[in-house]
């Protein structure tokens, strides 16, 4: 199965081939992508990757959470799942 990481603090010249590369060094990738604003095309500066498969995940944010990329130390964690916005109720 696969997981999902969280990539931060990446440098916004950084295309998504540069950010697979950097996590086929633990494993297998199935998808990476640094996340661009809809309006500009620009770099937001943090992305997503999925892994293969879970102990490769596991691997990943224990060997690249801090790691150096292009003149930047990397945040990597596992991924959580967005919130749906209109499933959250407020208080009458």
């Amino acid at each position: 199965m696969s997981v999902r990481l969280f990539v931060g603090n990446l440098n916004f010249s950084l295309v998504d081939e540069e950010l697979r590369d950097a996590f086929l060094e633990i494993g297998p990738v199935e998808r990476a992508e640094v996340v661009r604003d809809r309006f500009d095309g620009r770099s937001r500066g943090f992305g997503f990757v999925e892994m293969v498969n879970d102990g490769d995940g596991e691997r990943a944010v224990e060997g690249l959470n801090g790691r150096e990329l292009m003149g930047r130390p990397m945040r990597v964690e596992i991924a959580t799942s967005r919130r749906n916005p209109s499933s959250t109720h407020a208080a009458a």
